[in-house]
């Protein structure tokens, strides 16, 4: 009885550990980007499913937006994505497998993947909450640091955060 206890036990342990996913790997930065109005979440935010838009305040991305003294973008700066059913979901820019501010995956608008323009891995942004599909970071089950994106409170209409 026992040991066909410790054998479910280690069989359990053994399966649960493939399908981990490393999330964490990118150091911990606030997030706080706001969008006050419909009329500016219309324009800066994303308006449907397989949309995207990277924000990057020392590169000046997107273009236009006005970032405050309180806007922080993570490590690697911001993706928000509108995901295969619309609804916006927040990454950061930063390549898991890197780990540096300065290697930002670009989302590839054929595959619809992200991909680390460095070590190549591929993370699926829009249906699969930014897992890896492909390279070093599917090998190691290293995803995107993923955010929080919805209403905001008081005057403040979305809101990314972490």
């Amino acid at each position: 009885m026992h040991r066909s206890l410790s054998i479910l036990l280690l069989c359990a342990a053994v399966f649960s550990g493939c399908d981990s996913l490393d999330d964490d790997r990118i150091p911990p930065a606030a997030v706080n980007i706001t969008f006050p109005t419909v009329a500016e979440w219309n324009v800066y935010g994303v308006a449907s499913a397989l949309d995207h838009r990277r924000f990057i305040p020392e590169k000046h991305l997107p273009a236009g937006f006005y970032y405050t003294a309180s806007t922080y973008c993570g490590f690697g700066g911001i993706l928000l994505v509108g995901d295969v059913m619309g609804n916006p979901m927040a990454y950061d820019l930063a390549c898991p497998v890197e780990c540096r501010s300065a290697v930002r995956v670009v989302v590839d608008s054929e595959t619809n993947l992200a991909e680390c323009p460095q070590c190549h891995s591929t993370y699926d942004v829009f249906s699969l909450q930014g897992h890896p599909t492909s390279g070093e970071a599917a090998e190691k089950g290293y995803g995107l640091r993923r955010y929080r994106v919805g209403p905001g409170r008081g005057t403040v209409y979305m809101q990314v955060s972490n």
